[in-house]
C-alpha cells in the first residue's frame, strides 16, 4: 500500500481534503488495467471473454454431426403442417415432389430423402383407390381422415405402402420414390436386412426408395404408422425442400400397377421430378408429349 513521506521538518502530512477522492481513482485505474490484462493474457493464452461480452466462440463440444444441408438449426427446413396437406389429391401429389421427409428412429438416427415420385388416388370415383365407391373398411379408414393422415398398407403379405390423406373422402397421395439425402447407410441395412435375394450385393444409393415399399424398408415405416398425423408425429414428419424446388419439371403419367381399373389405369395421376435418376419408373411417351 502506498504511503506519504514525511518532509525534512519532521512534521507529518495529515491527509488533504482531496487526497481520498486522488487515492480512489488511482486505486480504480489500477484495478480496471489488472482486469484488462487478465482477459487479453490468460495463462492458457486463450481469449477469454469478460464477464459483460457476450461469447461468440465455437462450443467445448459439438452434438452429432449430420448433413452440411440440415446442420444448422437456424437453417434448417420448416416443418410442413396441416395446412399443406389440406388440398386435393392432385396438387398435393405435386406440391410434394421436391419437399424432404423425415424418419427419426429410435436411437434417434434421422433419414431424409427428397421426394421425386408421387401418385394420386381421387376417392370413390376412382376405380383404383382402396375407397372406390366410398366404401370405408378397418384397413381404409385413414383415406377418409384429416389432411395429412398416413395410410399405410400391406401388400402381397410383406411389403408396405405409405400413402398421405388429401381434402377429399377416400383421396390420398401415394410417396413412391425418394432420392436419399442423409442416413444412407442405415438405409442400405435396413433394405438388405429385409430384402428377399441377392442379399450378399450391396445395393446401390439408386436402389435404395425407387419404389413405393422400397422406400418403406429403406425408413422402417410399418403398420404401425397408419393413421399417424404427418404433421404432428415426433418419428416422421415433411419439411420444406431447398429454393427451387417449385420450379422442377414434372412429368404427368399413368400410374403404376393398376391395369384392373379399365380408364382410370390410363389417367395421368402419377408425377415425378424428370430427369431424377431415382424415379422408380421412367415414362418416355409422357416426357415425349410434354416437349411436343
Amino acid at each position: 500500500m502506498a504511503c506519504f513521506k514525511a518532509p525534512r521538518s519532521g512534521l507529518r502530512l495529515s491527509p488533504g481534503p482531496s487526497s481520498g477522492p486522488l487515492s480512489t481513482r488511482l486505486g480504480q485505474k489500477r484495478q480496471r488495467l489488472l482486469e484488462a490484462e487478465r482477459h487479453q493474457s490468460p495463462a492458457d493464452g486463450a481469449w477469454t471473454p469478460s464477464p459483460t461480452e457476450p461469447h461468440v466462440g465455437l462450443p467445448v463440444t459439438l452434438g452429432p454431426q449430420r448433413s452440411i444441408y440440415f446442420s444448422s438449426p437456424n437453417s434448417r427446413p420448416a416443418r410442413l403442417g396441416s395446412e399443406f396437406f389440406d388440398q386435393p389429391a392432385v396438387p398435393l401429389a405435386r406440391a410434394f415432389l421436391g419437399q424432404v421427409l423425415v424418419r427419426r428412429l429410435d436411437d434417434g438416427t434421422e433419414l431424409r430423402g427428397r421426394i421425386v415420385e408421387t401418385e394420386a388416388y381421387l376417392g370413390p370415383e376412382d376405380e383404383a383407390a382402396h375407397s372406390r365407391g366410398g366404401r370405408q373398411t378397418p384397413r381404409n379408414r385413414s383415406m377418409f381422415m384429416e389432411p395429412g393422415t398416413l395410410y399405410v398398407y400391406l401388400i402381397y403379405g410383406m411389403y408396405f405402402c405409405m400413402n398421405v390423406s388429401s381434402r377429399g373422402d377416400g383421396a390420398c397421395v401415394l410417396l413412391r420414390a425418394l432420392e436419399p439425402l442423409g442416413g444412407l447407410e442405415t438405409m442400405r441395412q435396413l433394405r438388405s436386412t429385409l430384402r428377399k435375394g441377392a442379399a450378399s450385393r450391396a445395393l446401390k444409393d439408386r436402389e435404395l426408395c425407387s419404389g413405393p415399399s422400397k422406400l418403406c424398408q429403406a425408413l422402417a415405416i410399418d403398420r404401425s404408422f397408419d393413421q399417424r398425423d404427418l404433421a404432428k408425429d415426433k418419428a416422421v414428419w415433411l419439411e420444406r425442400g431447398p429454393p427451387g424446388s417449385s420450379e422442377l419439371a414434372v412429368v404427368a403419367a399413368a400410374r403404376v400397377g393398376i391395369g384392373h381399373a379399365g380408364e382410370w389405369a390410363q389417367k395421368p395421376l402419377r408425377f415425378y421430378i424428370q430427369g431424377s435418376p431415382w424415379v422408380s419408373v421412367v415414362n418416355r411417351a409422357a416426357e415425349r408429349n410434354m416437349q411436343a
